[in-house]
């Protein structure tokens, strides 16, 4: 499996409205000339926690601490839980190639379940991740942008993408 073919499954995969369709072409970008590499080396963080919610979805959570605040010429300026809007944040998911991250860790979840889950079906039991960005998040009173709460990413890669991933890393095999 290699970058540039993580790239095309991920664009294969992603609708035009999701939050993270914009990160192949920036995978691309960092495969350029890496492209032929082979994806072994770029995860060395672990999952910080598997929640079940109440619907029976298993959900990756991680954990950031990223600044996404101003910084000025005597260096960072006063940060508010604005600063951690889905704009914000969606970009330093792609930034940070946190969505390669997120996929890699919802494989791990996806054969882990799998394995131990009688009945797993992942269009039923993949719940998708949360990166839950700390320094955004600010208690019951947290601001909502929209739909999302300032300071919580929450991606949900479809399942066959995550299902064709982890077929892949196997060479192929289910």
């Amino acid at each position: 499996m290699t970058l540039a073919a993580v790239a095309a499954l991920l664009r294969r995969h992603l609708p035009a409205d999701d939050p993270l369709a914009a990160y192949p072409d920036a995978l691309e970008h960092q495969a350029h000339g890496l492209g032929d590499q082979v994806l072994r080396g770029y995860l060395t963080g672990s999952i910080d926690g598997v929640l079940r919610g109440p619907d029976g979805r298993f959900v990756v959570v991680d954990y950031k601490t990223n600044w996404l605040g101003p910084v000025g010429p005597t260096g960072r300026e006063p940060l508010t839980a604005a600063h951690y809007g889905p704009t914000a944040m969606a970009t330093a998911m792609i930034g940070s190639h946190y969505p390669l991250q997120a996929i890699l860790y919802a494989v791990a979840l996806h054969r882990f379940l799998r394995w131990r889950l009688r009945g797993y079906d992942p269009a039923t039991h993949l719940g998708g991740v949360l990166y839950l960005f700390l320094r955004g998040m600010c208690g019951p009173d947290t601001p909502v942008v929209g739909d999302t709460t300032c300071g919580v990413f929450a991606w949900s890669p479809p399942p066959a993408l995550v299902v064709e991933l982890s077929s892949l890393l196997d060479g192929g095999r289910r």
